[in-house]
């Protein structure tokens, strides 16, 4: 049996700039088998929404933490492959609590997590810059205490929220410096921007597919690392 050290480290692997990990995102055990069996497949993701409307609650945290965590749990024990959870704004009002909580989620199995530095439901506002790299560096904490080095993937909720362009990169490197592997950069809605991103952001990018977006293929050429 893979350990979930194994497990941490094969998810780190498989965000290769060029060749980026493709997730499709999970709702429950069967949905988790059912995709694990597809050829191809080398990871699972959970979505917030998909977790949390499963269970009859609204996204945006509106899911009890502690069903957000049995839910992951059943992900994770119902597959083999590494599982990373969007884990929204870590459940907690501050850094202390994410830290708790992402202690609890690594319990689970789940071997990343999604946070996100929006403040409520919506894309903006966000947290002070210095708060949500405070937050992520208390993710990064909770792993070293645990022993599991978490593959973290920051959201930069900037963008999406009719921010400023020059603030999403500086919320990208500073989460990086804060212990994040990987960016989650919201609103790449071209190819011009996407390579922006990539020149500008000092590490690995994801970004979400969907039809209309920009191409998986075209995603790879650029250097994304995940979709």
């Amino acid at each position: 049996m893979t350990t979930q050290i194994d497990k941490a480290e094969l998810l780190r692997s498989l965000h290769v700039p060029g060749d980026p990990l493709i997730l499709t995102n999970v709702w429950d055990a069967i949905s988790a088998t059912t995709v694990a069996k597809t050829p191809g497949v080398r990871a699972l993701a959970s979505a917030s929404h998909s977790i949390s409307n499963a269970r009859g609650y609204e996204d945006g945290e509106g899911i009890p933490v502690d069903d957000a965590l049995d839910s992951i749990r059943r992900i994770v024990a119902a597959v083999d492959l590494p599982v990373t959870a969007d884990f929204e704004k870590g459940y907690a009002d501050d850094p202390a609590g994410v830290r708790a909580n992402v202690v609890r989620l690594i319990e689970t199995g789940a071997v990343g997590i999604n946070i996100e530095d929006s403040v409520g439901a919506e894309k903006a506002p966000t947290f002070p810059l210095e708060v949500a790299a405070s937050r992520v560096a208390a993710a990064r904490a909770a792993a070293e205490e645990i022993g599991v080095p978490l593959v973290i993937n920051a959201r930069v909720d900037t963008l999406a929220g009719g921010g400023e362009w020059d603030d999403a990169v500086s919320r990208a490197n500073a989460y990086l410096d804060a212990g994040a592997d990987v960016i989650f950069f919201l609103g790449l809605s071209d190819e011009a921007l996407v390579e922006r991103a990539i020149s500008e952001v000092h590490g690995k990018i994801s970004v979400i597919g969907h039809p209309g977006a920009v191409p998986l293929k075209r995603l790879a050429e650029l250097g994304v690392s995940r979709v």
